[in-house]
């Protein structure tokens, strides 16, 4: 099971930037998220693979008519959060605020239910497990926020699995799909997104993922648009982290396309056993904090 999906915010949201930290400084930059979006959807039209959209609110209102365009194409739209802020930073009532604020604005642009939800950063970490209940509270029933592993910002390392998974709240049960994991020179690491894909040849790429019966990608539209700007005041390891290999990303997902067969959450939803799938409850996803 192959799963597709992306992050859709424009080429300078980037994470604990003080330049672009908050929503005041965006209309300084230049927007460039039309041109790197109708590439992907080009690409997934070529490749006829269908794929998961988790969208800013703030894109829904900013740019409806890609939303619009995305939910013509075929493709599932999710929440990826309001406006790109962090989950950790937030308490369980600014973030509740967030998530309905979000999930109102992509329902208005598609007319439909925002049923997923993944949070920036993979920021949903232990010591914030209640944002898993309030998920729940708001009709969230699908979350893609796990990262069963340790990352710069983000990340849950002792989550103890990289497989779907039901998580058990006093408010509901949510649907987890978290990342996939592969032992890599003795580390745990994710690589079918982010940073790891592009630093990654592309036969390497292609063995993990042959040995892989469950893949949960992550990309964003700046992973494929080797001519964005660079951000000021980036330090030399996010520089590199956040621009390396660009500009061959868009070929080596092209080559995944065409050899794995790939799909939306809601389609890999239909195909698990949820019965039998196992259960975390939340006061143990709480424990690991």
């Amino acid at each position: 099971m192959h799963i597709l999906s992306f992050d859709i915010e424009e080429w300078f949201h980037l994470l604990e930037h003080d330049a672009v930290r908050h929503e005041t400084s965006w209309s300084s930059f230049d927007r460039k998220l039309p041109r790197m979006l109708g590439r992907i959807l080009d690409l997934l039209d070529e490749t006829g693979a269908k794929a998961t959209f988790f969208c800013l609110g703030w894109v829904a209102r900013e740019y409806p008519e890609l939303v619009r365009d995305i939910d013509a194409a075929g493709h599932e739209i999710g929440s990826h959060s309001d406006v790109h802020t962090l989950i950790f930073e937030q308490s369980p009532r600014t973030f509740r605020e967030e998530l309905r604020r979000s999930k109102d604005s992509l329902e208005q642009v598609i007319g439909k239910p925002i049923r997923a939800f993944r949070a920036p950063g993979f920021s949903l970490v232990p010591r914030c497990s209640w944002a898993f209940e309030v998920l729940a509270e708001d009709g969230i029933e699908v979350d893609c926020s796990v990262f069963p592993a340790r990352r710069a910002h983000g990340g849950f390392p002792n989550f103890g699995s990289a497989r779907p998974l039901r998580i058990h709240t006093p408010s509901g049960e949510l649907r987890e799909f978290p990342m996939n994991t592969a032992g890599i020179a003795g580390q745990r690491l994710v690589f079918s997104g982010g940073g790891y894909f592009r630093l990654l040849p592309l036969p390497v790429l292609q063995r993990l993922w042959r040995r892989s019966d469950y893949t949960m990608t992550y990309f964003h539209p700046r992973d494929f648009e080797p001519d964005q700007p660079l951000l000021p005041g980036l330090g030399p390891m996010r520089r590199f982290k956040s621009y390396y290999g660009l500009g061959q990303s868009e070929a080596k997902l092209r080559a995944i396309l065409r050899e794995f067969p790939f799909q939306s959450v809601a389609a890999a939803e239909q195909r698990v056993d949820w019965d039998n799938a196992p259960v975390v409850d939340l006061a143990s996803a709480r424990s690991a904090a």
